[in-house]
């Protein structure tokens, strides 16, 4: 029987946690106001320390309010369970411990018998690895996990949380930006979205903004043309990029246009731009899931480098879309898979089914309890999908070739 649930949020943010946390608030309190809720603040940094808010009655109450906000209200933080070395130096375990026994030990120590873990592929394999030890040492507890990442890159899961509004408010976000366009001649704009391996975010904020280019009405005669507000490249990790040829196309733009835009996945060309530090003697930094820190490698400014002299740009800007994207409210297309997701977490909470919620690609996109060990991230884009291959022609840009893996 479930008397006591914890909530934790982690990783980067999305346009979910506040409403995930929110919908299993609601649902709870809906089918089983009995059962006691807690949340860790921080992620698991605030469940090794047990560092924890109580869900009150009038948080219950009041829960709906959730829904109306972005970010996370108990906190994130980029923890790994198994990254001892990495947990020892930021002194939440001590020189010894083994952090998956000190969080199972805690959870305990709490009385907590479920545990729902929102977050991506990292907050989700730690969740996996937790669940495990929990297993294999007899801990009588259930983990139940929703799916959080504007990358939309969790295998398999059809769509994760958050990624829907993270494309709508890229595409706000550009409105602003490609504005900018004349601001200086033969202008050139770089728009950085996230999306480390996964360039579905950059190719759907592309057609989201597109799509409010299409709702416009034009003035050309004094120099208010869509041409000149289009995207004219859409760069992501998945396929090839041929800069000398991609800057021969684009100088015809620029002289024929005046600007040239381009929407780039800040994954896009990372091999060739970590070759280049490594090869300059640079270090590389990383975080400690071993990811290449993207906003210190700057892969826009890279790009930027590469552009500008081949386009002879006389003004360049770089702008990054990312935490203006990822913080927003959810929209109401998200609202409706989180309140699908999260009324099933419950359900399969309270009848101690572990998992992580969504929709299962594998299993005809039936909403499941996905097993945490076929739970990965890095799910690639698929560049031959048709919105995307009619985007690319109508803005002239050739269908690229499938790049190698990283």
């Amino acid at each position: 029987m479930v008397k006591k649930v914890a909530i934790l949020t982690a990783g980067g943010f999305a346009p979910c946690l506040s409403s995930a946390i929110g919908g299993l608030i609601e649902k709870y309190t809906e089918v089983a106001p009995e059962v006691e809720i807690i949340a860790y603040r921080h992620g698991y940094q605030g469940l090794l320390q047990g560092d924890f808010l109580e869900v009150t009655d009038v948080v219950r109450k009041n829960a709906s309010l959730l829904h109306k906000f972005g970010g996370s209200p108990v906190g994130n933080s980029r923890v790994k369970l198994t990254n001892v070395k990495d947990l020892v130096k930021r002194g939440l375990v001590q020189e010894g411990d083994n952090p998956l026994k000190v969080a199972a030990d805690r959870l305990i120590a709490d009385g907590v018998d479920v545990l729902h873990t929102i977050g991506g592929d990292d907050t989700n394999t730690t969740a996996a690895d937790l669940a495990a030890f929990l297993a294999e040492h007899d801990y009588p507890l259930t983990v139940v996990g929703l799916p959080k990442t504007i990358d939309n890159d969790v295998i398999p899961i059809r769509q994760s949380l958050g990624a829907w509004t993270a494309a709508e408010q890229g595409s706000i976000f550009a409105q602003n930006v490609v504005a900018e366009h004349n601001s200086g001649s033969r202008m050139l704009i770089i728009h950085e979205v996230m999306g480390r391996h996964c360039g579905w975010l950059t190719a759907a904020t592309a057609a989201e903004y597109r799509k409010w280019l299409d709702t416009q009405e034009w003035l050309p005669e004094i120099g208010l043309s869509r041409e000149a507000w289009d995207v004219h490249a859409v760069y992501v990790p998945e396929g090839e990029i041929d800069i000398a040829a991609e800057a021969e196309r684009l100088n015809k733009v620029m002289d024929e246009v005046g600007n040239v835009t381009i929407f780039l996945s800040e994954g896009a060309g990372l091999d060739s731009i970590v070759a280049d530090m490594e090869a300059a003697g640079d270090k590389v930094p990383r975080d400690p899931f071993g990811h290449v820190k993207l906003d210190k490698v700057n892969p826009g400014a890279w790009f930027a480098d590469k552009f500008a002299h081949r386009l002879n740009a006389e003004k360049v800007m770089v702008q990054k879309s990312g935490y203006f994207s990822r913080s927003a409210a959810a929209n109401d297309a998200d609202l409706k898979l989180i309140k699908e997701c999260t009324d099933y977490a419950v359900d399969c909470a309270l009848r101690g089914e572990p998992g992580v919620i969504g929709h299962d690609e594998e299993n005809g996109d039936k909403l499941s309890a996905i097993a945490f060990e076929r739970i990965a991230g890095g799910k690639a884009f698929d560049i031959t999908t048709d919105w995307f291959v009619a985007m690319l022609a109508d803005i002239d840009q050739p269908q690229p070739k499938a790049a190698t893996a990283h």
